[in-house]
Order: C-alpha cells, then sequence, then structure tokens
C-alpha cells in the first residue's frame, strides 16, 4: 500500500495559491501526517529563490516575479514544464538534504534516460543539464539546463521541488539569468527531439519518485 499521495493539479496553476497551500500543509502536518508530492504546470511567473538576486531578473517583459522561499536564485515556469512539488518528512526517514537534493536528480534522469534524453549533472550547480550532443540544434559547447530544482526545509519537512522543461515557450528564460548563470542556455525535451505530454511525463515524474521515496522508506 502506498504511503506517499500523488495530486495533480488544475493546470495552469496561478503560482502563489499554490506556494501558499505547500507552506500551510507543512505548518500544520504531525509526525504521523502522510507525504504528498503535487504535480503542476504554472500560469507564467519568475521565481527568485530567498537568497536570490533581483539584479538576475534581466526584462520581465510583463510576467510576474515572485518572491519566495526556496533555496536558488531565479527561474521561470510556465505552462509546458512539468513542477513537481515534494512535502515530505526528510527527518521521519533519516534524509539529509543533500541526499534528498542527488535523489530529486537521480529521478529527472532516470526518466529522461526513458526518453533516450542523455542528461548529466554539473559539479557545483543542482539540477539536470544536457550535452551538446543531445540536442537537435547545438548552440557551442557547454551544457544546457532542462531541469531546476530548489527545496525549503521546516521542521525537518521539505517543500518546493523540482521543474522539468517537456515542451514549452523557452524565450522568457532570456529575460533572466536562469539559475543566477548569464548566458546559461535553458531547453526543453522538444529540443532533444522528444515529442511528449507535459501530463503524461509529469505522471511518470511523480511515479518515479514515489518509488525512489518508498524505497528509502523501506530502508529505513
Amino acid at each position: 500500500m502506498s504511503t506517499l499521495r500523488i495530486r495533480r493539479l488544475p493546470r495552469p496553476a496561478d503560482y502563489q495559491p499554490v506556494w501558499q497551500a505547500m507552506q500551510d500543509f507543512t505548518e500544520s502536518r504531525g509526525p504521523d501526517t502522510p507525504d504528498e508530492v503535487w504535480v503542476v504546470e504554472h500560469a507564467p511567473v519568475y521565481t527568485l529563490g530567498q537568497a536570490g538576486r533581483p539584479e538576475h531578473v534581466l526584462n520581465p517583459g510583463g510576467i510576474p516575479v515572485v518572491r519566495c522561499n526556496r533555496g536558488g536564485q531565479v527561474t521561470y515556469h510556465g505552462p509546458g514544464q512539468v513542477v513537481l512539488y515534494t512535502l515530505v518528512d526528510l527527518r521521519r526517514r533519516h534524509v539529509f538534504v543533500k541526499e534528498f537534493v542527488a535523489l530529486l536528480e537521480d529521478v529527472v534522469l532516470d526518466l529522461l534516460e526513458t526518453y533516450g534524453v542523455s542528461a548529466c549533472r554539473k559539479a557545483g550547480a543542482p539540477g539536470i543539464y544536457v550535452p551538446p550532443q543531445a540536442l537537435l540544434e547545438p548552440a557551442g559547447p557547454d551544457l544546457a539546463k532542462i531541469a531546476a530544482l530548489g527545496i525549503k526545509v521546516r521542521n525537518g519537512c521539505a517543500y518546493h521541488g523540482v521543474a522539468l522543461n517537456v515542451a514549452m515557450d523557452l524565450r522568457p528564460f532570456l529575460g533572466i539569468n536562469p539559475c543566477g548563470y548569464e548566458g546559461l542556455r535553458t531547453v526543453d525535451m522538444a529540443a532533444c527531439g522528444v515529442a511528449a505530454d507535459p501530463a503524461v511525463v509529469g505522471d511518470r515524474l511523480a511515479e518515479g519518485f514515489q518509488r525512489a521515496w518508498e524505497h528509502i522508506q523501506a530502508e529505513a
């Protein structure tokens, strides 16, 4: 029997009500509250992390900018990008933050592999990247970012999560220094030659996280 609930939120969802709901869930949970993951696509929004620097927002062009309490700098959310919010009790399962970040990255890497996308980590820069040879239209020798992550931990419980670009309008990323890196190219699965329904990808991402998380629970 599953001990982790998957919730699929209406799409596209405004960012701030979902963020508030995550905070409310985390503040109200007790030691026996089941963990949840929420799958969503957001209406267009830039989010600036708790220590994010406003100068990394170059030209918002009418897209709202929201200062939030996750880790990391600035990123963009919009339709065609799957966001997986992981509302889980790390302390209950004796999982450290660094281990949890690695688990989230592993889940994305495993999912992309099933679609034939070669992806990797980048030292010192959380998230998932693809090399030029994985893209239909390479542009230089550098890695391109396909998934961003940022979490917040409150009383041993994590929320926020990971965002995977599936098939989206990538132009808003040009209005920021993605994740605080000037000139960082941001791509999606479509740029890697994958035609996929974001709703299906979201379900598979959530199920992959569920398997990985419950494997940790089994070992705890």
